[in-house]
């Protein structure tokens, strides 16, 4: 799928959490809800760091493309390293590492741990990568024809005033891991699944995604999950434009209600 989709569709899955948690009696303050599907949406792209044409290869200028090739680089490494008799052989590492469970869970991990080890300033960066790649998702076309200081001023602006929403007492800093030194600890969530979401997305195209790996399935350790080929789509067709975009604007503006306690 393409950017904004991606992103809309980690906002939507995000949203159903907070619904699923208020429906066992553990709901989300609004900051998490909000916050969340805010990081959710940001890393929904971030799987696309090995992909130097992709969307968060320009998010951050030349840090980010560099990253970008560097990613590439140590994902097409680990394809060539680990790949079975039954994988083909290929020239690049897009949907490849970057694109499977495992690193979902450790980028989390890290992120979680950054958190909470690193205090404030920690979660002020964590906050600013994310809000500035879910501007570049959710409103793709103003981020355009903006500038990139444009950009990071706005994520950085927000980065703050949800840092100090978060902060006050009841407001979600210690939402789900409450026992002292675990604030944030959480913030690593919306992280996996934003970039599970992004695997399950591009699982849907007719290239598949191979999320599962490493586990090996038959004579390939890569193989690209994905639904029957009749089933599957281009991304940036009209299949991902006008069915699953305005599907994940309605499933996600329903569980926002839910997740709010705005029902029931």
């Amino acid at each position: 799928m393409m950017g904004p989709a991606h992103s809309l569709s980690g906002a939507a899955a995000w949203l159903a959490v907070g619904a699923i948690a208020a429906g066992l009696d553990h709901p989300m303050p609004w900051p998490t809800v909000l916050v969340g599907a805010l990081i959710c949406a940001g890393a929904a792209l971030a799987p696309d760091l090995d992909h130097q044409a992709a969307t968060i290869s320009r998010a951050f200028g030349p840090f980010s493309r560099a990253l970008c090739k560097i990613v590439d680089g140590i994902a097409h490494a680990t394809y060539k390293a680990t790949r079975k008799a039954g994988d083909p052989r290929r020239a690049g590492g897009h949907r490849t590492l970057t694109h499977t469970w495992l690193w979902a869970v450790l980028i989390g991990a890290g992120f979680s741990a950054a958190a909470v080890y690193g205090g404030r300033w920690a979660v002020l960066v964590i906050l600013f990568i994310h809000m500035v790649l879910a501007v570049e998702g959710l409103l793709w076309r103003q981020a355009r024809v903006s500038s990139d200081v444009l950009v990071w001023l706005l994520g950085a602006t927000s980065a703050w005033m949800l840092a100090d929403v978060l902060d006050d007492p009841g407001n979600g800093k210690d939402w789900l891991f409450t026992q002292p030194g675990q604030h944030y600890l959480w913030i690593g969530l919306p992280i996996v699944l934003g970039s599970l979401v992004h695997c399950i997305g591009d699982a849907l195209t007719v290239s598949g995604c191979p999320v599962l790996w490493p586990i090996p399935l038959g004579r390939r350790r890569w193989y690209p999950v994905g639904p029957p080929k009749f089933m599957r789509f281009r991304a940036g067709s009209w299949v991902e434009i006008k069915v699953l975009t305005p599907v994940f604007f309605v499933v996600g503006g329903g569980c926002a209600i839910g997740a709010l306690g705005l029902i029931g």
